[in-house]
């Protein structure tokens, strides 16, 4: 091991490969050696040194050791002196046991040649062990009627030792009425048996003693004694006698187990041994052997099981006296067992249901039984009973039978199942009584509809709901069971808005949930009303309806909606007209805008978002008025740029913007003068071109006005000739209808009429638009004619069956500038 310490770890695997390589291929003879056992610890056994041609020095030089297995080692190696010695002390029957050699084999390793050796040790016995017996008295009892002869085998002696060392024989003391005869038997052991040489008699000598002795054959002799006490027996000649022929006890069932109820006595007219009575309880096939003991010594006859009249109303015992030697008696006891009522009655069910339909007739039998007491007697007179308050009832038959019948009709409804108490008691004192119980489960009839939790039912839902969103869920129970208890769900059909229902909502036809297969919007409807019809599996099926209504919940998705100034459909901008005489607070426009929404999603405020001259206007938060904060300045622009936004009250709010062209002037002329000014040109014959377009529309706006006045004269006139036809008597019916043109042919006329003036040499940067509905309704007057407010109407007189004036324009309806 020294060696192998020196080496690192990994070369202390490579050398234990080279060693297991050179155990197989060591070719070295075996050293035999031979040591007694029992010698001291260090003793020589053998000269490793000289066996292996080496010097004693060399041993540990050379890393010579020895190699065991795992067990004890028993030897060393002596460095000094190069010798085996023992490493303790060696016990050969400790080690070996009886085994007939004793060899101890290890190896030696020479570790600077990897060289094995095997060592043989023989380990001889020595006689260390004395022959034992396995008792050291022996007692024997033979009669004194025994013949020469008889034979008693002895208890054998044992030797651990082997050889020589072990039991050779056995010896007897000296005597005049035993010898001893020792028999070999299979297994090499000897046996000694005691053999009576002549005949005992018990008054000369009662007691005999013997020594027996055992002897090996080692040097020296070891021994073992055992003593033998022989007892002889008096003869027997007389047999016990009972003091009763035949006992007779009477035995109530409920006595306590471990009492005591009779003893027995039997005498013997012999002396000691042979008047030493026993008692004995002969096994018959019955169970009295179970229900009673016997005292041996005494005589008692106690109960160990509990008696039961019903199993055995009578026990007999046969008991057996016996002395000694041997010699017996006979007797029987009669056990009567009294009656008492300790057996409650007992059910015997002949037939039952388990099972009745809730429409079964009053009468229908659910269940036939008998009761039993087995006791007897008024102990065993039995009544059985039902409680109260159940629809049954019992019908006594013959020899105890009962008939269980019901007393009215059944609802499973009500009770799904009973389990019915049938209780029997007997006439004992206490009485006992028993309990039957009968679970009767009452089958079903699918005579209840399904019934909703509700009488109505209502749902809430936002509107862009999901499509398959869960609605509502509505549960309708039905008191049936099973199949008549199974709830399908479906939805009235109707038509809305052209459209089945089955396209809005579906229902799950086994857990009532709705779904809506479609995003409602609250704006195109804000309920359903619904019908739900909840009908069972029963047949024939029961169904019942219950209405849900559904709201649609609002939701801010819809952007207010100006409806006021509406934008032209030619792109240009529109202008509103604010005379620059306005005082603080004058009304220049009104934004009007709707929400499609509800609630406070539609509440509007408005605010001035954006203004080419903050603090000019000002802008109603709820009306939506545009109005003047202040006096308008001579240094204020012409044209004003106003962005207005209306927001709603949503979450999150939404709003829409519209933008304002407000044209600062006191009349129409002011602001043609002005916009003319707006933009230098840089033709230099602009001027004359902006002046001959000026003319252009005076002169169409005369013409237009000269063909009014006409049209008016001509329909004056023919009104005039109408009226000179009536009073000549003359008639008109032949008059197409198509001659008469009336005002409101001038009306229709005035509506499909507009003004459209380019204001610059470029008719593709500026124009000015004067929309149709904005004289649908209105005549020009004559007075802004004359002051060649080209762009006003005249006003006319028109009469009939009266007068009829028309109102003079007072403002422009819409004006749009657009200016590139």
């Amino acid at each position: 091991m020294a060696v192998l310490q020196k080496f690192p770890q990994r070369r202390k695997l490579v050398l234990l490969c080279l060693l297991s390589a050179a155990l197989w291929e060591a070719g070295a003879g075996q050293m035999l050696y031979s040591v007694p056992e029992e010698i001291d610890k260090g003793s020589f056994v053998g000269n490793i040194s000289k066996d292996l041609g080496l010097e004693p020095r060399e041993l540990a030089e050379r890393g010579v050791r020895i190699v065991s297995r795992g067990r004890t080692q028993l030897f060393a190696l002596s460095a000094r002196s190069g010798s085996l010695v023992t490493a303790g002390r060696i016990d050969r029957e400790e080690l070996c046991a009886q085994s007939a050699r004793c060899l101890v084999n290890f190896n030696i390793l020479v570790e600077d040649k990897l060289s094995i050796y095997s060592v043989e040790v023989e380990i001889t016995d020595i006689n260390d062990n004395a022959p034992r017996f396995g008792v050291e008295e022996l007692e024997l009892k033979i009669s004194e009627t025994s013949t020469p002869g008889f034979r008693i085998p002895l208890k054998s002696a044992h030797d651990a030792d082997i050889g020589e060392n072990t039991l050779q024989k056995y010896e007897l003391n000296p005597n005049d009425h035993f010898s001893l005869d020792v028999r070999s038997g299979a297994d090499g052991n000897k046996y000694p048996e005691l053999v009576l040489e002549r005949a005992l008699d018990r008054e000369h000598e009662a007691v005999h003693h013997l020594v027996l002795l055992a002897l090996d054959g080692g040097d020296p002799v070891r021994s073992g004694t055992s003593r033998i006490r022989v007892t002889v027996l008096d003869a027997n000649d007389n047999a016990p006698v009972f003091t009763q022929p035949e006992y007779h006890v009477s035995v109530p069932e409920n006595m306590p187990v471990g009492t005591r109820i009779l003893t027995v006595t039997a005498t013997d007219s012999d002396e000691g041994y042979n008047a030493q009575v026993a008692y004995f309880q002969e096994k018959t096939p019955g169970k009295s052997s179970e229900v009673f003991e016997l005292k041996s010594a005494s005589g008692d006859i106690t109960i160990i099981k509990s008696l039961d009249f019903e199993d055995a109303k009578l026990h007999e015992i046969d008991i057996e006296a016996q002395d000694g030697p041997g010699l017996l008696t006979r007797t029987k006891v009669i056990v009567t067992v009294l009656d008492v009522n300790d057996n409650a009655p007992e059910f015997y069910m002949t037939t039952a249901t388990s099972s009745v339909s809730e429409d079964s007739s009053p009468g229908t039998i659910i269940a036939l039984f008998n009761v039993h007491d087995r006791d007897s007697g008024q102990n065993a007179l039995i009544t059985c009973s039902l409680p109260e308050n159940l629809p049954f009832k019992l019908e006594r038959s013959v020899d105890n039978y009962y008939r269980l019948v019901t007393t009215r009709s059944l609802d499973r409804e009500q009770f799904s199942s009973y389990n019915i108490t049938v209780t029997a008691k007997d006439g004992g004192n206490p009485s006992l009584s028993t309990d039957a119980h009968i679970l009767l489960q009452v089958t079903d009839i699918n005579d209840n509809p399904p019934t909703f939790l509700r009488t109505s039912y209502s749902a809430y839902i936002p509107e862009n709901n999901p499509r398959g969103a869960s609605l509502i869920s509505v549960t309708a129970h039905d008191p049936d069971s099973d199949h008549n208890a199974r709830v399908t769900y479906s939805l009235t059909e109707y038509t809305l808005q052209g459209a089945p229902l089955s396209s809005y909502i579906s229902i799950h036809s086994d857990t009532g949930v709705l779904y809506a297969l479609r995003s409602f919007d609250y704006e195109q409807f804000h309920e359903l009303q619904l019908w739900v019809t909840a009908q069972d599996s029963g047949n024939p099926p029961l169904s019942s309806n219950v209405s849900l209504r559904l709201f649609v919940l609002d939701q801010n998705d819809n952007t207010p909606e100006i409806l006021y100034p509406t934008l032209p459909t030619d792109g240009s901008t529109g202008v509103e007209l604010a005379p620059r005489s306005a005082e603080p607070g004058y009304l220049v426009t009104k934004v009007v805008a709707v929400d499609r929404d509800s609630g406070q999603n539609a509440w509007l405020s408005y605010r001035l978002l954006k203004a080419s001259e903050p603090g000019l206007f000002a802008v109603g938060l709820h009306t939506g008025e545009v109005r003047t904060a202040r006096a308008l300045l001579d240094r204020d622009a012409l044209k004003q740029s106003l962005v207005v936004a209306v927001q709603d009250h949503g979450q999150p709010p939404l709003s829409a913007t519209v933008t304002l062209t407000v044209a600062v002037a006191d009349s129409i002329p002011d602001v043609l003068a002005d916009l003319g000014s707006l933009e230098p040109s840089t033709d230099p014959h602009a001027p004359d071109l902006t002046l001959y377009l000026v003319v252009a529309v005076a002169a169409v706006s005369c013409v237009f006005l000269a063909f009014v006045i006409i049209l008016l004269a001509l329909r004056l006139r023919r009104w005039h000739t109408s009226h000179l036809l009536q009073a000549s008597g003359g008639g008109v019916a032949g008059v197409p209808a198509s001659h008469f043109v009336g005002v409101e042919g001038v009306r229709a006329f005035l509506q499909t009429y507009s003004h459209e003036v380019s204001l610059t040499a470029d008719s593709r940067q500026s124009h000015l638009i004067f929309p149709q509905p904005n004289y649908a309704d209105t005549l020009i007057s004559q007075e802004s004619c004359e002051k060649k407010d080209f762009l006003s109407a005249p006003q006319s007189l028109l009469e009939d069956k009266g007068e009829e004036t028309f109102p003079q324009v007072n403002s422009l309806h819409n004006i749009l500038l657009r200016a590139h």
